[in-house]
């Protein structure tokens, strides 16, 4: 099963973080698919590819809950 999750970069203290799809067995930081996105939460900076990731949706990859809202609020802001 895929999953669109968050892959964590950066800093102790100060996390960046890469959206990627990912099988849901390997490990968080694992080898990944393809990367779709990041976010820095210290800026508010986000930045997805929306092509990606309706590719990525209509495949079967399902987010977890935190990447859906990150998603969610780059779309509404975005539009």
């Amino acid at each position: 099963m895929l999953k669109i999750r968050f892959f964590r970069k950066g800093l102790k203290k100060k996390p960046f973080y890469s959206l990627i799809v990912i099988n849901s067995k390997n490990q968080r930081n694992g080898i990944f698919i393809d990367r779709i996105g990041f976010f820095d939460p210290f800026s508010k900076l986000k930045k997805i590819n929306l092509k990606k990731y309706i590719y990525w949706k209509r495949v079967g990859a399902k987010p977890t809950s935190s990447a859906l809202k990150i998603i969610n609020e780059f779309i509404k802001y975005n539009k």
